[in-house]
């Protein structure tokens, strides 16, 4: 039986996640686009931040995030979205506005869902923003780990790809839970405007591969493990596209062999038919055993974006549930595929829809 990560006990715990990332506003033109909209819904989110609260809404389990934000009217209306979804925020750091964001503001991310042979589009606005400038020592790591407790700690790549502090705060994090016990992970979330100014691909390989040696479980997707940590795996076309499983399998083979450290790595698995149809399923290595669920087919997408994220959560629930490895990777596939079927980034999905679809449940009404 494969080794999972073991957690300290919820008793010594005040916290069952924190995460640390990037929490930015996000406007969303709805059916329509960006540039022709003249109206758009607004939302939280952020790759690291999705994760905790998820595991807030859907599962029930205390989270928490550390982030920073500028004190101006868009920075308390992301406070305010945070605050309903219920994810604590007694870590957040407010930055004094300077008026007119010439030295720090908040990120704002104008993203389209996409729809049928139209891809989804996201426009990123988020320079100079508070939580890029984040530095080591601003947070007091043993007062989160050990004072209060913390059973997981999740972070990822967006996060160190902000800026070169970024990246230190995130290793600085990450030392410091794994000395109070506390079960690390790491999203690889590659993204190429990120890097572009900051050294490029060469440089994100560089970073992530020295957080990715701190870190017990890893995410990544498609792309993530060649361009995040430079391991080539690519389909039989010589995309990133519709992989099979066994060259995932072989990938987190190597992975795992070269950081020792790592118990549990886990993807989710898409083949992309359209904007709004996909093929989904989820494979995960641990202890040296490769696990896989059959392929969900033509899964219907309202908006993708969150979807990985809704399968890192329901995998970390599952593994922090105590349920058996098969177990967490359903619950991961079946709430990041219930993820992608509502508006905004974070999930909207019930624990007993999850567990529904998990079991094979038809999606016929419930009444």
């Amino acid at each position: 039986m494969a080794e999972l990560p073991v957690a300290r006990p919820a008793t010594e715990c005040r916290w069952d996640l924190v995460a640390l990332g990037e929490v930015m506003l996000r406007l969303d033109p709805g059916e329509g686009r960006t540039a022709t909209t003249r109206s758009f819904a607004v939302w939280e989110g952020g790759g690291e931040y999705n994760v905790a609260r998820a595991l807030r809404r859907c599962f029930g389990l205390r989270t928490a995030v550390v982030t920073a934000l500028a004190d101006n009217p868009v920075g308390r209306l992301v406070e305010d979205l945070m605050l309903q979804g219920g994810v604590d925020i007694s870590h957040v750091r407010w930055v004094p506005y300077d008026g007119v964001g010439r030295a720090v503001r908040n990120g704002l991310n104008f993203t389209e869902r996409g729809f049928g042979p139209r891809a989804a589009l996201g426009c990123s606005d988020r320079a100079y923003t508070a939580v890029s400038q984040m530095r080591p020592g601003q947070v007091d790591w043993d007062e989160v780990f050990g004072a209060e407790g913390a059973r997981w700690f999740h972070t990822g790549g967006i996060f160190a790809a902000l800026s070169e502090t970024t990246a230190a705060v995130a290793e600085e994090a990450m030392a410091a839970a794994r000395r109070a016990g506390t079960v690390v992970s790491y999203d690889l979330n590659y993204r190429p405007s990120l890097w572009q100014a900051s050294g490029g691909a060469e440089e994100a390989v560089r970073v992530n591969r020295r957080l990715v040696a701190l870190a017990d479980v890893v995410f990544g997707n498609e792309e993530d493990f060649t361009a995040a940590l430079g391991y080539e795996v690519v389909g039989t076309d010589g995309s990133y596209a519709n992989l099979a499983a066994d060259a995932y399998a072989s990938m987190m083979g190597r992975v795992a062999s070269e950081v020792p450290g790592l118990k549990l790595i886990a993807t989710s698995l898409r083949e992309v038919r359209s904007a709004t149809r996909n093929h989904w399923g989820g494979i995960c290595w641990a202890g040296g055993d490769v696990l896989s669920t059959s392929l969900h087919e033509d899964v219907e997408i309202l908006d993708r974006v969150g979807g990985g994220d809704g399968f890192a959560s329901g995998l970390i629930y599952g593994v922090l549930a105590g349920l058996p490895l098969s177990e967490a990777l359903a619950y991961g596939v079946a709430h990041g595929a219930l993820a992608m079927t509502t508006p905004g980034d974070t999930s909207m999905a019930t624990l007993a829809e999850v567990r529904r679809l998990a079991a094979g449940g038809p999606a016929r009404v419930v009444r």
